[in-house]
């Protein structure tokens, strides 16, 4: 499982010109889930998207995570997170999950998010998206298990 955070200001997503999710200040996480992943792996990956402490405290050191600074999370499955360009120059997608699969975990990781009590809006898995978003800092992380 491959996760970018994006810490954002705003940021929404909308499918076929309509806003399916958006948020003020938070985190932007693309999602790509592969063959390996469990359950085990999405627990944790949305612990460590909840805990990570990269909002600024009062002396504008990184010492806050979303939850403390009052921030959600706009989740968006993003399967080319897997692919692979070390040949040619058509990338492969063969480490993605399959489909279902790859809804399954990450709806569990959706879930897991909510039990800490963010709100976290989604975009629709495997629909064409349109991502916009001010990146905050810039700050990006990448998550990986």
């Amino acid at each position: 499982m491959k996760i970018v955070l994006q810490r954002s200001r705003q940021a929404s997503v909308s499918v076929d010109g309509k806003i399916v999710g958006q948020i003020e200040r938070g985190l932007v996480a693309l999602i790509g889930i592969g063959h390996e992943d469990t359950e085990a792996t999405a627990s944790a990956l949305a612990d460590k998207t909840a805990g990570l402490r990269i909002f600024a405290d009062e002396n504008g050191k990184m010492n806050r995570n979303v939850i403390d600074a009052g921030g959600d999370v706009l989740a968006i499955s993003q399967f080319t997170l897997l692919a692979d360009c070390r040949k040619g120059r058509r990338p492969a997608f063969t480490d993605a999950a399959p489909p279902d699969r790859a809804n399954e975990l990450y709806e569990h990781y959706v879930s897991e998010l909510r039990k800490t009590g963010l709100s976290v809006p989604c975009g629709i898995f495997a629909a064409d998206m349109a991502v916009s978003l001010t990146n905050d800092g810039p700050v990006t992380i990448i998550l990986e298990l």
